[in-house]
């Protein structure tokens, strides 16, 4: 198999699935080394390909498809994070970011692609573990979501809910 029929390959099966592929994984399934699918990813981002890299493996992205996204402006305390996300994801959201915008250092967009209470509980761990502390705290606890759904119905269950908590903010 060449390049070309490789990288093919790549997007079929990144297409094929919801869940994060592993470099590593994807490097056995086709028979090369991990470094050759990462300039394989490198190559298709070149060509406009929505490829996110995530901590669990890489995501193919489509905006344009079926699915619906909104943004939401939240602002919580580090222990109710969990109480969050797992609101979003068992109304059938998936988180697909966090943004902050920094006085200094403008808009920072960090991918979490969060579609499960599983993935919620190991964001949860990560922060807690690796002593660390997460973004929303640069600036106050405000802070957004890019989520996406299946419909707009959905999104705005997910509204509905961040707002009775009181975590959301404003809708922009």
């Amino acid at each position: 198999m060449d390049g070309e029929q490789r990288r093919e390959t790549l997007l079929q099966m990144l297409g094929d699935t919801q869940e994060p592929l592993s470099g590593s994984a994807l490097a056995r399934r086709l028979g090369v080394s991990r470094q050759v699918i990462v300039q394989d990813i490198a190559l298709l981002r070149a060509t406009n390909r929505d490829i996110l890299s995530t901590a669990r493996g890489y995501l193919l992205y489509n905006p344009a498809g079926s699915r619906h996204n909104r943004c939401f402006m939240v602002s919580h305390t580090t222990q109710q994070i969990a109480d969050e996300l797992n609101t979003i994801v068992d109304l059938g959201g998936k988180v697909l970011d966090v943004i902050i915008t920094h006085p200094i250092y403008g808009t920072i967009t960090v991918n979490l692609i969060i579609s499960s209470r599983r993935d919620v509980q190991e964001f949860v761990r990560k922060i807690a573990t690796k002593q660390t502390k997460p973004l929303k705290e640069l600036t106050d606890d405000i802070h957004y979501h890019t989520v996406e759904a299946e419909s707009e119905e959905v999104l705005d269950s997910i509204e509905k809910a961040l707002a009775e908590k009181k975590y959301l903010l404003s809708a922009p």
